[in-house]
């Protein structure tokens, strides 16, 4: 009797283990997400604050992601050997750094330099997490356990990004990026508490991974994510500013709106994590569908405080493909698990560029702002070909 209670103890001990290793990943991916989507939402305050258009204040954005896209193969290639623990507490240093460099930036062109810099460890972190997340669960919850983690992006959506932007509003936009450095400080304490030691692969090393850019299906999965991703961050760039000009709203009432799409994503994460444990394929054009369709209905529900509170929550939602393909790429990168990880959100950090880029391109021509949603449509379709493709190969 007394050994089955030890051997329950243990077990519970190893569960709660693996819990608050997921938390400590699950706040930074709190942190992330908190600095990508607040910065979006605080737009038109920092083009206020450099004396710029809204349009071009997006280019605070796209740099981040263009840092998350550069940053994320260099450092997964390089740091293949290092043991994941090590890797993940100095990724969050770097993303605390740069956070924290933001918030005093005198000019737009420090703070484009510093953003770029906060986004080179992001995608990095997000990979390497996903990999430790994945590993320290049986293989058929790999998809929830990684969703778990990445309920730290989502409630960022739901409870940081209108916190911040609240305090942005009240206090300065650069209180907003305070409050992310601390939380990357936060997000270190917990990880060298928590997170599980993992020995090196002594076997790795960037020529191995760099192996992942030879599979075809590698490239697909990143080109899905990278166009049909390029729609949530389209129309959510440049949602506060269509609630005030279009809905004709309050600033008030931003807050509210970023919530409810963070309420979708959550929602929408948990959902397609189900999903992709039991057909990845399936759920990733399911969502990509999905979104489409949601995007479409944009530019007419703007125009009504209830319908655009419902249709973000439903853009919101197609927020768990990232979850998905994260899944799928551990299916087909082979031993190149680490770069090929990283690259998923490289992949979505070029739809984060490509995203307000194309819809600033639409709005400038004066097609208005909720021009977004059809452009962000037509990268969800885009995307959703890409998948088609993908689908054809595995089938023959």
């Amino acid at each position: 009797m007394s050994g089955l209670a030890a051997s329950g103890a243990s077990s519970v001990d190893g569960g709660q283990r693996t819990s608050l290793a997921l938390l400590s990943l699950s706040l930074g991916g709190f942190a992330i997400g908190t600095t990508e989507f607040a910065a979006m939402s605080l737009v038109p305050q920092i083009a206020a604050a450099f004396a710029i258009d809204e349009p071009a204040a997006g280019h605070v954005i796209s740099v981040y992601a263009l840092g998350v896209v550069v940053g994320a193969p260099i450092i997964a290639a390089l740091g293949a050997r290092l043991p994941k623990k090590a890797l993940l507490i100095g990724l969050m240093a770097m993303f605390a750094l740069g956070n924290a460099a933001s918030a005093a930036a005198p000019t737009l062109g420090w703070m484009l330099i510093f953003r770029f810099l906060s986004g080179l460890p992001h995608g990095a972190f997000f990979g390497v997490g996903a990999l430790v997340a994945a590993r320290i669960v049986p293989p058929g919850q790999r998809a929830r356990a990684i969703a778990r983690m990445m309920l730290g992006l989502t409630f960022a959506t739901i409870i940081g990004v209108p916190l911040a932007n609240a305090i942005g509003q009240a206090l300065g936009w650069r209180w907003a990026f305070v409050i992310v450095a601390a939380l990357a400080v936060l997000t270190m304490i917990m990880l060298l508490r928590f997170a599980p030691a993992i020995a090196a692969d002594t076997q790795a090393s960037p020529m191995r991974e760099l192996g992942a850019l030879k599979k075809l299906q590698v490239w697909l999965t990143l080109g899905t994510g990278a166009i049909g991703f390029g729609g949530l961050f389209c129309v959510y760039t440049y949602l506060a500013s269509t609630l005030t000009e279009v809905t004709g709203v309050s600033g008030d009432m931003v807050p509210l709106a970023l919530a409810l799409f963070g309420i979708g994503m959550t929602i929408g994460t948990l959902l397609c994590a189900w999903g992709a444990d039991r057909a990845v394929m399936t759920t990733a054009g399911i969502t990509l569908a999905f979104s489409a369709v949601a995007l479409l209905f944009y530019g007419w529900a703007a125009q009504d405080l209830w319908s655009i509170c419902l249709i973000v929550v439903l853009i919101g939602m197609g927020g768990g493909l990232g979850t998905v393909l994260q899944t799928r790429l551990m299916d087909v990168a082979g031993e190149a698990q680490t770069l090929a990880a990283a690259l998923n959100h490289s992949a979505f950090n070029t739809a984060n560029a490509l995203g307000p880029w194309a819809g600033g391109l639409a709005i400038a021509a004066g097609y208005g702002w909720t021009s977004t949603g059809w452009v962000g449509a037509a990268l969800a379709l885009g995307g959703l070909l890409i998948w088609g493709v993908s689908r054809l190969l595995d089938r023959r």
